[in-house]
């Protein structure tokens, strides 16, 4: 049983500011070639890749291809679905809670869940009569 297969990612810095795709070439589970658009070549990661590499480097069609899916995809698809990944703001939902600790009658903490936001970068203060 053998297994043969390609994975691509974008990777963005401030939006399409600065993006990046790379292409990832897997035979039985390992990586062997990769294309990456920084560097505009295709890249042996082992032996195994070295042929490839080297003749997809001398295949004009191929790297122009390759070359151009920084646009064709990644830039595509960042258009594509930032409506519902980048720029999209839920608010969190705050629930607070007295909780007793050890042996105390009275409650001396609160416990804060703060759920349901999105992005993930969130900064949660607790503040006191105004003061952090």
């Amino acid at each position: 049983y053998l297994q043969f297969q390609f994975k691509c990612d974008c990777y963005y810095t401030n939006g399409t500011e600065w993006m990046r795709y790379v292409k990832r070439y897997i035979y039985n589970q390992q990586q062997f070639v990769h294309f990456d658009s920084d560097v505009g070549l295709f890249v042996a990661d082992s032996p195994l890749g070295e042929p490839s590499a080297k003749y997809w480097n001398t295949q004009t069609d191929e790297l122009e291809t390759a070359r151009a899916e920084v646009d064709r995809v990644c830039r595509h698809n960042y258009g594509v679905g930032s409506p519902f990944s980048v720029d999209r703001r839920v608010q969190p939902e705050v629930e607070i809670y007295p909780m007793q600790s050890g042996s105390l009658p009275q409650t001396d903490r609160l416990v804060c869940y703060v759920t349901g936001f999105y992005p993930a970068e969130i900064e949660v203060k607790w503040f006191k009569n105004g003061q952090e």
